[in-house]
């Protein structure tokens, strides 16, 4: 009774005040320690059961290899079944289920197969076990077969099988699977069933059917955490955050409680649209369900903040956590990366390793890519070099694209080629990407064109190798050159990509596109575009107009320029906010130039930091500077 309220000591202290005890006691014991995760202590109470004299039963052999959940528990499995076979409980129906499912958890499937194979008789239960080992080890192809096998064998597959099997699907490859398996859910009635409902919607979405996800939800008659937590995981996946935070406020309205899983999910879903207001809400939040203290929290706290452009509330959050995991570094460092600041970065990097950890390949990323945002070219090389050098580690294929990208910042384009010539991966499509922009960036227009035909070759529907050539082939006065392209793309049916910016403001989210006058606000903002712009011109702000593409009139490229999306959604934010407020940009493209130069002055006309997040980085613009140090 106490056990099954939850309260383990009382279970034990009455269990140990028992002047005599039998089989049942034992049992009762033993199987309260695998339910309450004490591993170590249902396997010390078997042994003094057995030096008591008590003979275990086969319910006591179940219990105990429930004991042993991982491979560091596999040598205490070995030996309770070395007993099993010493006591002849091999041929017992649920002991031998019970080794097949210890040792595919204790990592040996291969046993586990043994163990299956020897069954003179099965029962659902075996089947289920050794679907589930497969599934387990991510042997799909077995787990479909076994389920074949099964059904064979005059066995009707049951929830447990169907949530065991649909557990294996991780990837895109493996949805026709899911939908095979979705099909006979269907025909036998298991859809309806909770358990088995969150196991379809958690495996649709993992291969990469969000919306099928998301339907499958609607249809459930009965949900509950679970459910509504693989729903907001399916948004974020998505990169649909409004939507996750509108369900995550109905799960909250309908009173369901919310777990760690679902402070993940909500962090995520303010980081994917920089919602810096909603992500302190929330923190908020995680302290008062006492979660402010967990690590994986607190790592997507600095993460989050660091995307929403608050890089004082990431170091904050970061100080204040009472452990760090190599993670936690990892994300601090990423953080400043994002930001451009990548002397903070390295500094957190040495102290991470004054703190006694060393990097590992994804750390390594972070600190490349810092390096490339802020130009620093020696220090690159430097801890490039140092991971197949002092850490003996092997450089990973993302390590080869931060390098590739800082050669090609630094304008060191043959050395950026070389790089790509010799990288030991096939996949070379991002690292040609990286040099198509650096050519753009330095004007090389015969490298850009050798750079933009191989990725015309690899994914002709991409519109980005198509724009970016046209544009320098636009910048180089070779409108003929970029007649072909734009001919060229309206051939093979490409579109471009859109360029737009938005704003948060007082829970909303407004976007804006070039020449925007949608808003309903539209003629104040306008008005003080107008006001700025003339503002600027008198402090010295004499717009770019080489940054316009067209062979158009100056007058024309100087309109143009002027209804840039980004100044829009600084104008409407000037308008909206009080006298000292920070203004958060997020722009899908990387910022124009004549933006970049543009916010530099309104910042310090306004006394206002104005924080951009582009498609590559971030920008903050303060008292007439920018973070970026104007490399980017």
């Amino acid at each position: 009774m106490y056990g099954k309220c939850g309260n383990f000591d009382d279970a034990l202290e009455i269990f140990e005040n028992m002047p005599f005890r039998n089989v049942v006691s034992w049992n009762a014991m033993i199987a309260l320690c695998t339910q309450h995760g004490k591993d170590q202590e249902a396997l010390v109470l078997f042994k003094r059961m057995c030096e008591d004299g008590m003979e275990p039963n086969n319910i006591t052999l179940v219990s105990v290899l429930a004991a042993c959940p991982s491979p560091e528990y596999l040598t205490e499995g070995k030996m309770i079944h070395a007993y099993i076979s010493k006591k002849g409980f091999k041929s017992d129906v649920a002991v031998s289920n019970a080794l097949v499912n210890m040792y595919a958890k204790c990592g040996h499937l291969e046993e586990a197969k043994i163990r299956f194979a020897d069954m003179k008789e099965r029962d659902i239960i075996s089947w289920n076990s050794m679907i589930a080992a497969y599934a387990q080890h991510g042997d799909t192809v077995s787990a479909l077969e076994m389920l074949q096998q099964m059904q064979d064998d005059g066995l009707k597959p049951d929830n447990v099988t169907f949530v065991s099997i649909l557990s294996s699907f991780t990837c895109e490859t493996h949805l026709v699977h899911v939908k095979f398996v979705h099909t006979q859910l269907l025909e036998v009635g298991c859809d309806c069933d909770l358990i088995v409902g969150n196991a379809l919607m958690n495996a649709y979405n993992k291969c990469g059917e969000p919306e099928e996800t998301c339907n499958i939800f609607d249809k459930m008659p009965e949900r509950d955490t679970v459910s509504w937590n693989v729903l907001i995981a399916a948004c974020v996946e998505r990169e649909l955050g409004d939507l996750a935070l509108q369900y995550f406020g109905k799960m909250q309205w309908h009173g369901y409680e919310l777990e760690k899983v679902t402070f993940l999910n909500i962090i995520e879903a303010c980081a994917s649209i920089a919602s810096l207001e909603k992500g302190r809400l929330f923190q908020e939040s995680i302290t008062i369900n006492q979660l402010d203290s967990d690590v994986v929290i607190a790592n997507a706290l600095v993460n989050m903040y660091g995307k929403c452009g608050s890089l004082e509330d990431a170091y904050r959050t970061f100080c204040n956590m009472l452990y760090r995991s190599l993670t936690s570094w990892g994300t601090m460092i990423a953080a400043y990366a994002q930001h451009g600041v990548g002397k903070a970065a390295l500094q957190i990097c040495g102290h991470m390793q004054w703190d006694g950890l060393k990097p590992d390949q994804i750390t390594f990323v972070s600190v490349l890519s810092a390096c490339s945002h802020a130009g620093l070219l020696v220090e690159g090389y430097h801890h490039f070099s140092s991971i197949t050098g002092d850490l003996d580690l092997t450089q990973t294929w993302e390590q080869y694209m931060c390098m590739i990208d800082l050669l090609g910042r630094a304008g060191m384009l043959d050395e950026a080629e070389n790089m790509i010539v010799q990288i030991p991966f096939e996949d070379r499509a991002l690292a040609w990407m990286i040099l198509l922009g650096a050519c753009r960036v330095h004007g090389d227009a015969n490298r850009g064109k050798r750079a933009a035909n191989y990725l015309f070759e690899v994914d002709s529907e991409n519109s980005a190798p198509y724009v970016i050539l046209s544009n320098i082939f636009a910048a180089a006065g070779k409108w003929e050159e970029k007649a072909k392209i734009r001919k060229l793309m309206e051939g093979r049916s490409v579109k471009k990509q859109a360029g737009f910016s938005s704003i948060e403001l007082n829970n909303g989210l407004h976007q804006f596109i070039a020449g925007d006058k949608s808003h309903p606000q539209s003629k104040e903002i306008y008005v003080e575009l107008e006001r700025l712009i003339e503002a600027m011109k008198k402090e010295g702000y004499v717009p770019d107009t080489t940054l316009v593409l067209h062979d158009i009139e100056e007058e024309e490229k100087l309109d143009l320029l002027c209804k840039h999306s980004e100044k829009l959604a600084v104008a409407f934010g000037l308008i909206s906010t009080p006298k000292g407020a920070s203004l958060h940009i997020i722009k899908n493209l990387r910022i124009c130039g004549d933006c970049h130069l543009a916010f530099k002055f309104i910042s310090k006309l306004v006394g206002r930091e104005i924080i951009v997040r582009d498609a590559n980085r971030f920008h903050t613009f303060k008292e007439g500077c920018c973070s970026c140090g104007d490399f980017w």
